[in-house]
């Protein structure tokens, strides 16, 4: 019992994403071979250091312990007998050996990818607060949206406002990433964004970075035919993520809603406590994941009578729904919460820790696979919806370039689960009608005659 429990307690701690993550901040040393006080410096303070404290977590959490069949003994001599004439190559010989094992999601990050994978699962940035995309029309890097409370929400940032430079720097031919890496910065520090709005000429804003939520949840109201609904997108499961949802449910609910539509469409995934959090929000009790380590310890992670309401839930997914996306349409499916809608969704059933590692660089590494409340393995087959709608590549273009199209009727797949929300709605109306009237013709038959 201990076990599960320490199992569970660490688990908790992982991030699930379509690409990889999670997040453990102790580092657990194996023992190394006895080396003089001088070689031993020599070593702490070459590439082999990292070299040496990526494998020892491998080999201390891999889920597989068989390695795919790899030696990995014989690796871990391989990465500490070569000489390395700088970190990068260093590097690459750790990727090297992790692709043997065969598993995309153990994988090597080097100092700036942990740092935006850091930033990532937190769901905080440090920047201005503006959402970018580059004009499909105008190949003009555009402001999507800024951030609430956000200082470039709090300088008059508008929607469409066209972003010219970049302290200095046109941003004439640069990608949404490039702009981004220039906009973020410390936290304190200061940006000159060149603007352009309308006809105007383009000014420039002096800007003052900060600390920013990201929000990873966004909600409206959908009167669909005699229908209130509740729209709920969940792009990221962040470390606000769960605060966000339970704001948004609180907010739909006090609007009287009479049911929800939870889109997860194109959400890789991220904190696997994340995923629970919100899966409670909607299952009262059941079952939500059964988690089985390396020796095949199990823990399952289940609903606690927390959940903010009963009320009809349809779900959005596609193939781009993955890991804790997973695992929350999993939890809602098999305890029949929810109608699933949409198209097969991405299949992978894999946790993943991550470890920051003495340079600053980081290590992701498989140490669990998860199962469904059913104990359906979704490993490269993902969950079947309960009505498919899947999209023309065609469509898949239109709403990328038109992100505005999406929950609308010109959304087959929204479309549907409006439909499939109507008729539950209709059913249980149905239901109550019935049930009043036999309770009617019960009150009268139970009167005395006169």
């Amino acid at each position: 019992m201990k076990q599960a429990h320490r199992l569970s307690r660490r688990l908790m701690q992982t991030v699930v994403y379509g690409g990889a993550i999670a997040a453990t901040t102790t580092l657990c040393f194996l023992s190394s071979p006895l080396r003089s006080p001088a070689a031993q410096s020599a070593f702490q303070d070459s590439p082999k250091a990292v070299l040496d404290e990526a494998w020892q977590i491998v080999n201390r959490e891999y889920v597989d312990t068989n390695f795919n069949q790899v030696d990995w003994q014989a690796a871990r001599q391989v990465l500490l007998s070569r000489e390395y004439s700088s970190t990068q190559q260093a590097y690459a010989a750790l990727r090297e050996q992790l692709k043997l094992l065969g598993d995309p999601y153990t994988r090597f990050m080097d100092p700036e990818q942990y740092q935006a994978l850091t930033n990532q699962t937190s769901g905080e940035l440090s920047g201005v607060g503006i959402r970018l995309q580059v004009d499909p029309n105008t190949k003009i890097l555009t402001v999507v949206e800024p951030i609430e409370n956000s200082p470039a929400s709090e300088a008059g940032i508008q929607t469409g406002d066209r972003i010219m430079a970049i302290d200095g720097k046109t941003t004439q031919g640069m990608t949404v990433e490039e702009a981004s890496r220039l906009i973020q910065g410390e936290v304190g520090t200061r940006i000159t964004l060149s603007i352009e709005r309308g006809t105007s000429a383009a000014t420039d804003m002096l800007l003052t970075r900060a600390r920013i939520e990201v929000p990873n949840v966004s909600s409206s109201i959908k009167q669909e035919g005699n229908a209130k609904i509740g729209y709920i997108r969940l792009t990221e499961f962040s470390s606000h993520a769960p605060a966000q949802m339970r704001r948004a449910i609180q907010r739909l609910l006090d609007q009287q809603v009479q049911g929800f539509v939870l889109d997860l469409r194109n959400n890789p995934g991220g904190l696997l406590h994340a995923s629970v959090e919100i899966a409670r929000m909607w299952v009262d009790s059941g079952s939500i994941v059964r988690q089985v380590d390396r020796v095949g310890d199990s823990t399952e992670l289940a609903a606690n009578q927390t959940a903010l309401t009963d009320l009809p839930l349809t779900v959005l997914v596609n193939g781009n729904s993955a890991s804790s996306s997973e695992i929350l349409t999993g939890a809602l499916m098999d305890n029949h919460r929810a109608t699933v809608v949409g198209s097969q969704t991405f299949g992978k059933a894999l946790v993943q820790s991550v470890h920051p590692l003495s340079d600053g660089s980081g290590l992701a590494v498989t140490v669990a696979h998860y199962y469904t409340p059913a104990g359906t393995d979704i490993s490269h087959r993902g969950i079947t919806p309960d009505i498919r709608v899947d999209l023309t590549e065609q469509q898949q273009l239109a709403f990328s370039v038109n992100q505005s199209l999406v929950a609308t009727p010109s959304d087959p797949q929204y479309a549907e689960a409006v439909r499939s929300l109507q008729s539950t709605l209709a059913l249980s109306n149905t239901r109550g009608t019935a049930s009043s009237q036999v309770n009617l013709v019960r009150q009268v038959g139970d009167r005395p005659s006169n």
